[in-house]
């Protein structure tokens, strides 16, 4: 299974339109590769350099199997209209809250999952909830990495 933004590639740079420096809306991102009997898809999306320890930035899970791409923007919603779920980042806000790093050039992660069932979470879950729940139903994980740092 692949993950890809057209916003940024592997490894490079976040615009700052997906940061807290810009409109702070979420990335688009695509995916392929599924593996067979996936029934829902979860992204986590955090920041491992930051210096209280790894910040969460989304969560988003129960996001259709038939689907192979978020557009940009999400709504920052708890409960999305494909029947897709968000939780609380860190920020403490329900949807996308873009890179904001106080100092340095940090690495953010946006991972997903494909899963063999939905995820029985309610909205506004933490991404430590997520990850429990998950437990026993990944089948295929892929991983997009970009970076941002404050000018």
């Amino acid at each position: 299974m692949e993950i890809k933004s057209p916003a940024f590639a592997q490894g490079g740079l976040i615009p700052s339109k997906h940061t807290c420096d810009g409109q702070d809306v979420s990335p688009p991102l695509t995916w392929s590769g599924a593996p067979a009997g996936a029934q829902s898809f979860a992204v986590i999306s955090d920041d491992p350099d930051a210096p209280a320890g790894t910040w969460v930035h989304w969560v988003i899970w129960n996001i259709p199997a038939r689907t192979q791409a978020l557009e940009e923007n999400v709504p920052k919603l708890d409960a999305l209209p494909n029947g897709a779920r968000q939780g609380t980042n860190d920020f403490r806000r329900v949807g996308y809250g873009g890179p904001c790093p106080p100092s340095g050039t940090h690495r953010y992660s946006f991972r997903l999952y494909a899963l063999d069932a939905p995820v029985d979470l309610k909205s506004t879950a933490t991404k430590r909830e997520l990850e429990k729940a998950m437990q026993g139903h990944v089948l295929a994980r892929a991983e997009l990495m970009g970076k941002y740092g404050r000018r």
